[in-house]
């Protein structure tokens, strides 16, 4: 295992314990409120981050580069991090994470059709398999008929932005270092959602929240979209769509373990059944050529 590997589980490990820690901050954080806020926190970080950068690093990006930086920012931060935030506050951890986790699907999907890579039939069944892993999990799981379906279909909406996102950001990263990607687009997309939800931002309560909620959402940021969007750009601009999205079948087994033992959510057999069919796809994807 790489470098690279490491960091890529260490950003399953985040993203994974994310839902939990949005789950619980939403206790006493209204949605709107919470979203903003990080997107806030982390367009600072990222925006800080990039005056560390070259001049002429900055002073590359070609006006056709900014709208498409426009264009990734409100797909991929304004929407997705809307239809997530809102997603969770309206439906189980289980749920959300199993849905998350058909991104690397759509995005395979999307990376072949949009002609960035082609994926080999030994790669394909790794992800057949991860798939029918997901599908074990989801077996006893999800539940898009009940209460939380106006959750679910959220969620399944931010998990085609998140797949748009992901592969429209390829020709960028092929220009531009992933820093100067992910803050300039995210910052816009932050900025799109400071300016929508302004009015609704004026009337929160803030001395309402508690100071735990305060402080996982700071986490949240700096860790989820911060140092984990980090990760994040680096494997898709050096292993490709396809290679990179595949570890994001382990974001469940994440969240699911992260919930059961924080918020008590029970762990079924055929999720255990599910996990070791996801680990066995990642291995295939990940290392057979």
């Amino acid at each position: 295992m790489n470098f690279l590997d490491a960091l890529l589980l260490l950003m399953i490990l985040i993203w994974g314990s994310n839902f939990s820690i949005v789950k619980v901050a939403l206790r006493d954080f209204p949605d709107t409120a919470f979203n903003a806020m990080r997107l806030l926190l982390a367009s600072g970080v990222y925006l800080a981050a990039i005056r560390t950068a070259s001049a002429e690093e900055r002073a590359a990006l070609t006006r056709r580069d900014w709208r498409n930086l426009a264009l990734l920012g409100i797909v991929g931060t304004f929407f997705y991090q809307f239809f997530f935030v809102m997603g969770v506050s309206r439906t189980s951890v289980a749920n959300s994470s199993l849905i998350i986790g058909m991104s690397p699907v759509f995005i395979s999907v999307l990376s072949s059709l949009a002609g960035h890579e082609r994926i080999k039939p030994m790669r394909w069944l790794g992800v057949l398999l991860a798939l029918f892993g997901l599908y074990l999990v989801v077996g006893h799981g999800l539940d898009l008929t009940g209460v939380t379906w106006r959750g679910d279909a959220l969620m399944i909406a931010g998990v085609t932005c998140w797949a748009v996102f992901s592969v429209a950001a390829q020709p960028l990263l092929k220009k531009h270092s992933p820093l100067i990607v992910i803050g300039y687009a995210f910052s816009i997309g932050s900025a799109f959602n400071i300016a929508a939800v302004l009015p609704w931002l004026l009337r929160v309560d803030w001395h309402a929240i508690s100071a735990t909620s305060w402080v996982l959402m700071v986490v949240s940021a700096l860790l989820s979209l911060n140092f984990s969007y980090w990760i994040w750009y680096t494997g898709l601009k050096k292993l490709g769509g396809s290679r990179t999205s595949v570890y994001s079948y382990l974001t469940p087994i994440v969240a699911i373990v992260v919930a059961a033992v924080w918020l008590h959510e029970p762990i079924s057999s055929n999720q255990v059944a599910g996990a070791a069919a996801i680990f066995s796809g990642l291995l295939i994807t990940r290392f057979v050529s």
